[in-house]
């Protein structure tokens, strides 16, 4: 078949563009029809004025002008080194150049004047390439004579990410009182708070003299809402540096009355340092605890999930085996409430009010003041800095209507109003200074279809919940505390399980729990200060499976039922809560390593 002729056919020689900057370097070389000579201190360049001016503003200018150098055979240009100039020539001429240490400086700064933006964002790449904790803060002064905006930024982001490196160099001691205040209220800064008011008194010692009177600006940097209350009260507090400015007294004092109020409301000059959060990089830690695995006894390990490595580590073990204990995180602390205690010599159980506490910094156990009243198979969760223990079964093995409230600032447990109704194991949530409790079981076993709330001042609301009964589904909890934004409704989630999963769900020894911590992670981005508690059935073969466990659905912001209305057993200005049905949205699980 032949070929039909095109009147018109287009062609373009992808190749002539890099052979034409070849010959051109060859005719310079060989000093063929080049015009002008590009002069240093030492060195004589010659060069054609049509590449100079085809290839930057500034040479357009010189010799497209009335300037005296568009009629001149040389040309001067005054601080530039001439290995340079003929590196920067060499660019011209073949679009490649090797750059060092040793000169991207005076390159980078030729460049900015002779207007190659290419080359002078290649010597900022090269530079981005060589930063380091120690020579970051350097390199952000660089940028700023240099003016160039792309090193700065990524100098000051590995400023903030690395900040407990960079605050141990002698740069960071040097810097004025603005630049450290600007790294201080930088939402990005990563690092614990107790660490920023570390640094901020290692600042104004290094310099006390002239910098004992900056300790009120920078104390107010701090963000007094992420400090441990012991370390705010015994140390803080106590400092004499602090104890000098009667403005971070008074500080210290409005965040103490804050906190014992139990509430997020504050003046407008402490809002920020109460409830906004940094984002910070951080990742949530998977911690695994207790349990049991191949029907054998109730275990005492635990064991951390490295999402860097996709590996389980062994963490300290538990001081005794705990068996329906309730597990709850506050301030990077997992607490280990109550549970049955087993002997192992005897046999025998008992109803523990032990608290004990494990610190991911520290990888240790230890013992906090007990609980009033001894429990297992009841629910815990975490709020401010209080934990809640609600429900449970006691010594008597009845089920228990109390509710207790630790504070973790002083190490001490008070009694609570009681539960309308005795539940067992019932999602729990708290938001907003309101406690929420979801279903449970009762002295039967039978799932108890109701929710009941109790808000901080002691207002008790009960809820019935129209939904249709159903076997194969089972009260679980998936909760994250938002700290930055506590005027939205917190995400409670319910999980679907397989058929057959029912009956196994009521064998709760064969239960784990999977805890998600949170702890300090560069790497990744940032996400809230909180908690997120699944309980998960023991998975086959020991591998936890969570697609084979569980299907979890999330809705936001409503429930999923029919009508929900919450009505009030006290008077109130508050209108009555009307929640009108929600859509469920799916939420993707991932098969996580065997358990070791």
């Amino acid at each position: 078949m032949a070929l039909i002729p095109r009147e018109v056919f287009s062609f373009k020689d992808t190749e002539l563009s890099s052979h034409l900057l070849v010959q051109l370097n060859i005719l310079r070389q060989e000093r063929i029809l080049t015009d002008v000579l590009l002069c240093t201190e030492h060195q004589e360049i010659p060069c054609h004025r049509n590449v100079l001016v085809s290839s930057s503003p500034y040479f357009r200018a010189m010799f497209c002008s009335n300037f005296l150098e568009s009629s001149q055979a040389r040309v001067n240009l005054k601080g530039i080194s001439s290995n340079v100039l003929v590196g920067i020539m060499d660019y011209v001429y073949t679009g490649c150049i090797t750059i060092t240490m040793e000169i991207v400086l005076p390159l980078m700064q030729a460049a900015s004047m002779l207007h190659y933006g290419s080359l002078f964002e290649a010597c900022s790449m090269f530079l981005q390439e060589q930063l380091s904790p120690e020579n970051c803060l350097s390199m952000i002064r660089l940028s700023e004579i240099l003016h160039c905006e792309s090193l700065r930024e990524r100098a000051k982001e590995m400023a903030v990410r690395c900040f407990s490196d960079v605050a141990a160099t002698e740069d960071f001691c040097e810097l004025s009182l603005p630049e450290l205040m600007c790294y201080l209220e930088d939402d990005r800064l990563c690092a614990e708070e107790e660490q920023v008011f570390e640094t901020l008194l290692a600042w104004i010692h290094h310099d006390p003299f002239s910098r004992r009177g900056a300790i009120h600006d920078l104390f107010k940097k701090v963000r007094l809402r992420y400090i441990h209350p012991t370390y705010l009260f015994q140390f803080i507090a106590n400092d004499p540096l602090v104890q000098s400015s009667t403005l971070c007294t008074e500080i210290i004092e409005s965040v103490r009355r804050l906190m014992l109020t139990v509430s997020t409301k504050c003046s407008r000059e402490l809002k920020p340092l109460w409830t906004t959060p940094r984002r910070y990089t951080c990742s949530e830690t998977l911690v695994v605890v207790g349990g049991r695995k191949n029907n054998e006894q109730t275990s005492r390990e635990a064991l951390l999930y490295d999402e860097r490595t996709h590996r389980w580590q062994w963490l300290a073990k538990l001081p005794l085996r705990l068996y329906k204990a309730a597990y709850v995180c506050i301030h990077s602390i997992l607490y280990v409430v109550g549970g049955l205690s087993l002997c192992m010599t005897s046999g025998d159980s008992s109803v523990s009010a032990t608290v004990y506490t494990l610190s991911l910094k520290t990888n240790q156990w230890r013992t906090a003041e007990p609980m009033l009243e001894p429990r297992y198979a009841h629910q815990s969760v975490s709020y401010l800095h209080f934990i809640f223990v609600l429900g449970g079964i006691g010594v008597d093995k009845k089920i228990s209507r109390s509710v207790e409230r630790y504070n973790s600032m002083f190490n001490q447990w008070e009694a609570m109003a009681a539960m309308p109704t005795a539940v067992l194991h019932p999602a729990v949530a708290a938001s907003d200074q309101r406690i929420y409790v979801f279903g449970g079981e009762d002295a039967m076993q039978n799932p108890v279809r109701l929710i009941q709330s109790r808000n901080q001042d002691g207002e008790k609301r009960v809820c019935s919940c129209c939904c249709h009964r159903r076997q194969d589904l089972h009260h679980r909890r998936i909760h994250q505390e938002n700290d930055c934004l506590r005027h939205q409704s917190q995400q409670i989630c319910q999980v679907r399980e397989p058929e057959g999963a029912a009956d196994a769900s009521q064998r709760h020894s064969d239960q784990q729990q999977a805890l998600c911590h949170r702890r300090t992670d560069p790497q990744r981005p940032r996400c809230h200060r909180g908690l997120r508690l699944l309980r998960v059935l023991r998975p086959q073969g020991g591998r936890l499976d969570l697609q084979r466990i569980a299907t979890v659905q999330a809705v936001r912001p409503r429930l999923p039922t029919a009508s929900v209305r919450f009505q009030q057993t006290q008077p109130s200005l508050t209108p009555h809560l009307h929640i009108q049905p929600a859509t469920w949205a799916n939420v993707s699980l991932h098969v996580l390593p065997s358990l070791p």
